[in-house]
């Protein structure tokens, strides 16, 4: 009988994705919008190359009216039982596993997956599965290299090069370990959930546990963790100049995954360049020009002249005749008047280095609003430019 394999998608609560804000103040983070997609949706969406797939449960704090819908038409896509499993508070990327560990158990999987929400990634779900039936062990974790400056960021690992055991771990380390590091992405035996009730136990029976902290660190060297190493792409989406960055990755993997999402150049259309996602009840001006890397979401109005270039433009944004956007997220129901120009630097990781707009904000005729961020339902009528305007 063939293995049969689950999958545990992990989105967090509102305490976490503060850095997000203030986009976060209308939707949660793993319902934001890359590539046109909730954030949430791509690695749900990854689980389809699962073999033998028989359930996706999606653990948080997050209200269930706030993600009921949007699982309901996932599971009816996918054609696979999707079930939102609410903590009371949170647990901890460990502590929550355990807290359900009877309903994720309820199938008697031999498999368990278990992916972080907030990380962008192709998700090579199925030959990780294959590599982690073969050596045997509890757990295999995705892992990838990186620039040894960049590495503390993130859970070092130090692996046997022909093995692929994991002989240590340390989360965020002060001095440097591995340049491989943690992606978020694992793949579990059932024992798993006995060497979380053990780090619980040492933990004088508290229930918030990490995987990273308290059960790999424990773990590593016991030939129970190995690692599996991609060189596919790969971020955390920490923040909204990163969802940029995340939402072009996606982007371009939808030219494998997904070419029918991506907005085709038409004769008499609007002229467009690389790869763009726009949502079919958009109205684009024949004489704009978007992309490369330009996400338009449903109902939104775009003017003649219009020139749009590495930016998220979500619901019922208005951007009228000859403005200019780039390197900028448009919040929700936002006018960009005529002449106007949002515009951000292009700096991904720095916090004003991309624009952000937050729901209904007014930007006038010929305004021009250069690295900033801008809470909802403001109105700008003169130019701004590196400030956070509350």
């Amino acid at each position: 009988m063939a293995d049969k394999t689950i999958a545990v998608i992990l989105v967090g609560g509102p305490t976490t994705g503060t850095r997000f804000r203030p986009l976060t103040l209308n939707v949660p983070k793993p319902l934001f919008p890359l590539a046109g997609k909730p954030m949430v949706h791509h690695p749900i969406h990854a689980c389809q190359q699962i073999p033998n797939l028989v359930n996706v449960f999606v653990i948080g704090f997050f209200e269930e009216k706030e993600f009921t819908p949007f699982i309901s038409s996932l599971s009816a896509e996918l054609r696979v039982p999707i079930r939102y499993l609410r903590e009371d508070k949170s647990h901890g990327s460990a502590g929550g596993l355990y807290h359900f560990r009877n309903t994720i158990l309820q199938d008697d999987p031999d498999h368990i997956f278990v992916i972080n929400c907030d990380v962008c990634s192709t998700f090579p779900l199925a030959p990780m599965l294959d590599s982690h039936k073969k050596h045997g062990g509890v757990g295999t974790l995705l892992c990838r290299k990186v620039a040894p400056d960049t590495a503390s960021d993130f859970g070092e690992l130090v692996a046997d090069s022909e093995t692929k055991e994991i002989l240590h771990y340390a989360e965020k380390p002060e001095t440097f370990v591995s340049d491989r590091i943690n992606c978020g992405v694992y793949v579990f035996r059932p024992a798993i959930m006995d060497m979380i009730k053990a780090a619980i136990a040492e933990g004088d029976g508290e229930n918030y546990v990490r995987l990273d902290q308290h059960v790999f660190s424990k773990q590593a060297g016991k030939k129970q963790l190995y690692a599996f190493e991609t060189d596919d792409f790969w971020e955390q989406i920490k923040t909204p100049g990163l969802a940029l960055r995340c939402s072009q990755l996606y982007l371009t993997y939808y030219r494998q995954t997904s070419p029918q999402l991506l907005a085709p150049s038409t004769p008499g259309g609007p002229a467009i360049i690389g790869d763009c996602f726009i949502h079919p009840s958009a109205k684009v001006h024949p004489t704009a020009k978007v992309g490369p890397n330009v996400s338009i979401a449903a109902n939104v109005r775009i003017g003649a002249g219009v020139r749009l270039k590495d930016c998220i433009i979500l619901d019922e944004v208005e951007v009228k005749e000859n403005a200019i956007v780039v390197s900028s997220v448009v919040g929700w129901k936002s006018v960009v008047g005529p002449w106007g120009r949002v515009q951000g630097s292009g700096d991904l990781k720095s916090r004003l280095g991309v624009t952000i707009l937050g729901e209904d904000v007014a930007v006038g005729k010929e305004a021009v609003v250069v690295n900033c961020i801008v809470l909802p339902h403001k109105s700008l009528n003169t130019s701004v430019q590196e400030e956070i305007i509350l």
